[in-house]
């Protein structure tokens, strides 16, 4: 840890026996994406394998203009450097790292309306995820509408617990931002874990199937940004999809200077392939109901140990809520981190916090401290990699680090980047 200055990103993954830092990019691949990787067409222009990606996008989406990215990043870079600027504000449930940096890098200002329970870890709920509608009329009406280029839902919302979105809460944003001339568009990286939640929990779809809800989702948005790497099913990719022919026209000229061609955006022909693949198989229901059970399962057993997370289990990891877990450490000295740390030295279980670290500030002109409203620890699960005896160890670890949290102690920034610094800032304990 003293090599890596306390920061769970800079440790080499040989190094980590559970890894649970992100779901983005760590699935396994299946043989069928395996085999269309095989059979990836890596013309430069004009790619089969294009195609076939870009149709798979298009009957799941409804959207006309399909833009391949090297990963999710690049397509919110593309967007917000087209729709972004100063004096602009981009509104969403909760916006997460990389869509938030990409907000303010083009001098706009990224606002986050969750709904009042969903910074309740505790509190229990379907759609703990929903962005606050009353919240967002109110912005529209105290705000010149010229200055809100687009209004965004993550689904799932992964800054606050994984937790789902509800059609209901989709339909009536669309409505509300329509009403006042200003498109809607999905970050929508986990948009078939949503969909299943949907199909579980809201009254009128659980006969219907879930590629019928995600087409039902994507009726109501006029464009989406996309890292394949969650619920693409493939280590690499992502895209930008939009309706609107002048923001493609402009988002591909941004794409050839700075991602490639535009049937292939920064991809090998093969990395197309494993997506259309994956796109297809995430949709699969058997795939899903496993997916979501074994995360819930995980959340049963942690709770059954008195461990403090934020309830009900999200989709796509569980998250331990580090401020009632490490209830005397201040959020000023990071208590998710220092449960994320904590976690590796005891157990080789690696980790993200989702709290202070990532999404907490100081005023440059008073120098006061501003806490993340949330300080969670993400143990998000890589799809199709491990087993229920790997989650069993992950849950004998918590809760052996649980009964002895009054010992662990906060933590202190000693270097950090302007941007993102939860991924190089380096730390040492208090």
């Amino acid at each position: 840890m003293l090599d890596a200055n306390h920061n769970l990103f800079n440790i080499r993954a040989d190094d980590v026996l559970i890894d649970l830092l992100t779901d983005s990019g760590t699935s396994a691949l299946s043989a069928r994406q395996w085999a269309g990787i095989m059979e990836g067409d890596e013309a430069y222009a004009g790619s089969k394998s294009f195609y076939r990606f870009e149709q798979t996008v298009r009957e799941i989406t409804g959207l006309g203009h399909v833009i391949p990215t090297h990963q999710g990043r690049a397509a919110e870079k593309i967007l917000f450097t087209i729709a972004g600027g100063e004096g602009k504000i981009v509104p969403n449930n909760t916006h997460f790292d990389t869509t938030r940096a990409n907000i303010e890098m083009s001098g706009a200002e990224a606002v986050d309306l969750p709904v009042p329970e969903g910074v309740l870890p505790s509190s229990e709920g379907d759609f703990k995820g929903n962005i606050d509608l009353e919240a967002l009329e109110n912005l529209f009406r105290q705000k010149d509408q010229q200055n809100i280029p687009l209004g965004m839902l993550t689904v799932t919302n992964n800054a606050n617990g994984g937790q789902p979105v509800s059609m209901e809460n989709i339909r009536k944003m669309s409505e509300l931002c329509h009403a006042h001339g200003i498109p809607l568009f999905l970050d929508a990286c986990r948009f078939a874990e949503n969909a299943y939640f949907i199909k579980l929990r809201e009254p009128g779809y659980g006969d219907r199937s879930t590629r019928e809800i995600a087409q039902e989702m994507f009726s109501y948005v006029d464009g989406c940004t996309m890292s394949a790497k969650k619920d693409g099913l493939v280590n690499i990719g992502g895209f930008l999809a939009v309706n609107d022919d002048d923001l493609a026209q402009k988002a591909r000229n941004i794409l050839v200077v700075t991602e490639g061609f535009p049937t292939y955006g920064g991809l090998a022909g093969h990395d197309l392939e494993a997506i259309a693949q994956g796109l297809e198989e995430v949709l699969e229901e058997s795939y899903l109901k496993y997916r979501i059970r074994s995360v819930a399962y995980v959340g049963e057993k942690l709770s059954q140990l008195g461990v403090p997370i934020f309830r009900p289990p999200g989709g796509n990891a569980i998250y331990l809520d580090a401020k009632a877990f490490l209830h005397h450490i201040p959020p000023r000295e990071y208590p998710g981190h220092a449960l994320a740390c904590e976690l590796y030295l005891h157990g080789g279980i690696r980790s993200c916090e989702i709290g202070s670290v990532m999404f907490g500030k100081t005023d440059p002109l008073s120098g006061a401290f501003q806490p993340a409203k949330l300080e969670l620890v993400r143990l998000a699960i890589p799809r199709r990699v491990y087993t229920q005896s790997h989650m069993d160890y992950v849950v004998e670890c918590v809760g052996e680090v649980f009964d002895k949290r009054d010992t662990l102690k906060g933590m202190r920034i000693v270097s950090e980047p302007p941007v993102l610094r939860h991924f190089t800032a380096r730390f040492e304990p208090l």
